[in-house]
């Protein structure tokens, strides 16, 4: 088992979304099962939920908007309140011309279950010191519902900058995409063994994964004409072999936590 580290619609969430979540303006384009090893780069901010969490300029991990205030990632992403900063409605990291919003991060709450050892309970809430401004380039994601069933062989798609070729070290500058297939509690656990548990979901093995650098971003699959945070990417193949799902934080099983936590903080 290997971390990737470097690797329902107007949602009440604390306050109400300033806009419909999960149905961004600029439409996205998904061809299927291309992936992000070698991957689609996306439509330009077909994607407004996607987050950047940077140290320094240094992009460590990716992570999903929830609202003004709120960015959800991975409990292993080791997000530092004070020092450092998400990124919203980036899609070229080398472009000197979007119009980002740099925000601090003032707080950072880490699942109290969360096991390093287990990987399990692999979320985290990330409080913005300054509320993002909503717009065509920015705007949240919805949450899947606690009783969501996202069924085996449903095309979801994943997104970030992590590691386009397994040649190179060297992150995504261009927003890359991916569809993945919903892989069953069964057929994963074929793969991963007990490694598995309940708040966990797996995607992928058809030829497409996420990789270093993605950890903490979106799986999103949809629903209607709407976009639901299905999974948050945790881990999987440390060589992020295509052939292999990986697996991702389940939003359903965490749903019920995440909104709590807002509500109170």
């Amino acid at each position: 088992m290997a971390i990737l580290w470097v690797l329902s619609c107007f949602v009440l969430l604390g306050s109400a979304y300033s806009q419909e979540c999960g149905i961004p303006e600029i439409p996205p384009v998904v061809k299927d099962y291309d992936r992000i090893i070698g991957g689609q780069d996306a439509v330009p901010h077909s994607w407004p939920w996607q987050v950047s969490l940077q140290d320094n300029g240094f992009h460590f991990c990716g992570g999903s908007l929830l609202n003004e205030n709120w960015v959800v990632t991975a409990a292993h992403c080791g997000v530092i309140a004070g020092s450092d900063v998400a990124v919203l409605g980036e899609h070229n990291r080398n472009s000197n011309a979007e119009a980002i919003q740099v925000l601090r991060v003032a707080k950072v709450i880490t699942h109290p279950k969360w096991d390093y050892a287990s990987i399990n309970n692999d979320v985290a809430l990330v409080r913005l010191a300054t509320a993002a401004q909503l717009n065509a380039h920015v705007s949240p994601i919805c949450l899947a519902a606690s009783d969501d069933v996202f069924q085996d062989n449903l095309k979801c798609v994943t997104t970030g900058w992590g590691r386009p070729s397994t040649s190179s070290n060297a992150g995504a500058v261009i927003l890359q995409q991916v569809a993945l297939p919903i892989v069953g509690e069964a057929a994963c656990k074929n793969q991963w063994g007990s490694n598995i548990l309940d708040a966990m979901i797996c995607a992928g093995g058809a030829g497409a994964t996420s990789c270093h650098g993605d950890s903490g971003g979106p799986l999103v699959c949809q629903i209607g004409a709407t976009w639901h945070l299905a999974g948050i990417v945790s881990w999987g193949s440390s060589s992020c072999n295509v052939r292999i799902p990986a697996v991702y934080a389940r939003v359903t099983y965490l749903r019920s936590w995440i909104d709590q936590t807002v509500a109170s903080n």
